[in-house]
């Protein structure tokens, strides 16, 4: 995928809004990071990603999935974008998404999708 369609689905979750981290784009939601495109390899950085789930994808699609020394121990996984597909995407970032908002929130995200 492209970072154009990768911000286009950072956006698509209400309360999202597009900011800079280390001079390159990053999103967050009421104020709390979502996710972010890193610089050095085009990679997306997914937080909230288990420690068991993040070994499971590195092995499975290696091309995709990895993580730097920094990363190592904080639950997150690092995918690049190349390899990546909105649908893979927009799973990781929902994820994050409902940990940063209200309940309330999550629950009108759900009916509306439900009604579409």
């Amino acid at each position: 995928m492209t970072a154009d369609e990768f911000r286009q689905v950072a956006l698509s979750f209400p309360a999202t809004e597009e900011g800079v981290s280390y001079g390159r784009p990053s999103f967050k939601t009421r104020g709390k990071f979502l996710t972010r495109i890193r610089a050095e390899d085009d990679s997306a950085v997914f937080v909230g990603v288990p420690f068991d789930e993040r070994e499971f994808l590195m092995e499975a699609d290696p091309e995709t999935f990895h993580i730097t020394p920094h990363y190592k121990d904080y639950p997150s996984v690092l995918a690049r974008l190349s390899g990546l597909t909105p649908e893979q995407a927009r799973g990781f970032i929902e994820r994050q998404w409902r940990k940063n908002v209200t309940k309330a929130m999550v629950k009108a995200y759900e009916a509306e999708r439900a009604g579409a």
